[in-house]
């Protein structure tokens, strides 16, 4: 890790900011696919984002999205500083700054981030639901999560994560490659 985040991390700590645990979702159908998500992951490293841990890579088949090619899927586990509607307007930052364009609901794209989970926080806002309201019926999402953490719990659902994916069958998943060390997307 960096010094300088790691003295800033430490700094933040100090001021009694309690870090909050989150579950990002990734994806991307459009150019490299996986130097997007490798880009995104770097793109998240701040002094208020400390990634834990990340899934393997999956490559998916599109859901909601008729066009563009398969997907590859990632969720990353992290710590954050930030307040939600901070870190989804960080996320929609960084989306814009790897190209993506918001033309039309489902198109395919560059990058797509979602907060997944955050804490156990429930949250009904027009711009901003958490956990994400579809989470639950997506294999790709809840394969890469449970392979994270199968126990998390689904505050809504009261379910684990496990629990739910073995209700979604109807998706195609397939690992695409080994999950990145943490050395190597923190």
């Amino acid at each position: 890790m960096n010094q300088n985040r790691s003295q800033n991390w430490t700094y933040h700590r100090i001021l009694d900011q309690k870090p909050t645990k989150v579950y990002l979702s990734l994806g991307s159908n459009l150019g490299d696919r996986e130097a997007n998500l490798a880009q995104a992951r770097e793109l998240l490293k701040s002094t208020e984002n400390q990634i834990l841990k990340a899934s393997s890579i999956y490559e998916t088949e599109p859901v909601d999205c008729k066009e563009g090619n398969f997907f590859l899927n990632q969720v990353l586990y992290v710590v954050t500083l930030l307040k939600p509607e901070q870190l989804l307007n960080r996320l929609h930052k960084i989306e814009s700054e790897m190209g993506r364009e918001r033309t039309e609901k489902n198109a395919p794209r560059t990058i797509d981030l979602d907060i997944l989970l955050f804490d156990d926080h429930v949250i009904a806002e027009p711009e901003l639901q958490i956990p994400h309201p579809r989470m639950h019926e997506r294999r790709f999402v809840l394969e890469p999560l449970n392979e994270i953490n199968p126990l998390i719990w689904h505050p809504v659902f009261n379910q684990s994560v496990q629990a739910l994916l073995s209700k979604v069958t109807d998706q195609s998943v397939q690992i695409l490659g080994a999950a990145p060390k943490v050395s190597q997307v923190s």
